[in-house]
């Protein structure tokens, strides 16, 4: 699915005519990139991609001072037609990705050194904690600041709420490893202070 496609339409659709300069400032104050996977950096391609594709439409050219000059473009009926083809997949598909880890333990884990693994472990589900720290945190900013909304503010939580299942998944495993002959850590798996996960 083409995702940077999706939120430039959408971005269309929802505010106006805009130049590929504001559609990409939305996508950075919002941090899309980081959360939904937008590719911010191909925007300017996938406009005049759905240019060609007559999805989005010239409406006209401005320039401030010595800046460069900025296309303005639209969204057609066609493009209105595409988003919602786009947004019905997107919210009716479920999606997976590739899972490195899942194919290193399933296929890679045998023989291999439990405390080494138990280590890389902890070590993955600290970041993780710090990740949904920092999210939690750029989702309270946004808010106060006013750049998202209700819905842009629920979907950066659901992104918290995907990350804490994937914390508490690391600490059931950690389980598993430490009861495992020849396990890791042959116990309660380690936690620095602070790295609670809450519901």
């Amino acid at each position: 699915m083409n995702l940077t496609r999706l939120m430039a339409l959408g971005t269309l659709a929802r505010h106006g005519p805009q130049h590929g300069h504001q559609i990409r400032r939305l996508a950075e104050v919002s941090n899309v990139g980081e959360w939904g996977g937008v590719s911010v950096g191909a925007l300017y391609r996938e406009l005049k991609s759905m240019e060609g594709e007559s999805l989005i439409t010239e409406v006209r050219t401005e320039q401030v001072g010595r800046r460069p000059a900025r296309t303005v473009y639209d969204i057609t009926d066609e493009g209105r037609l595409e988003l919602a083809m786009l947004r019905e997949r997107a919210v009716t598909g479920i999606h997976y990705g590739p899972d490195p880890l899942g194919v290193a333990l399933a296929f890679a884990g045998e023989g291999s050194d439990l405390d080494e693994l138990a280590s890389w472990l902890r070590a993955r589900r600290d970041m993780m904690v710090i990740a949904a720290e920092q999210l939690a945190a750029e989702r309270e900013r946004l808010v106060a600041k006013g750049y998202v909304g209700p819905i842009e503010a629920t979907v950066m939580r659901r992104g918290e709420l995907q990350i804490q299942a994937e914390v508490r998944w690391h600490d059931e495993f950690a389980k598993i490893l430490a009861d495992t002959p020849g396990g890791a850590g042959r116990g309660k798996p380690e936690r620095s202070p602070g790295n609670r996960v809450t519901a």
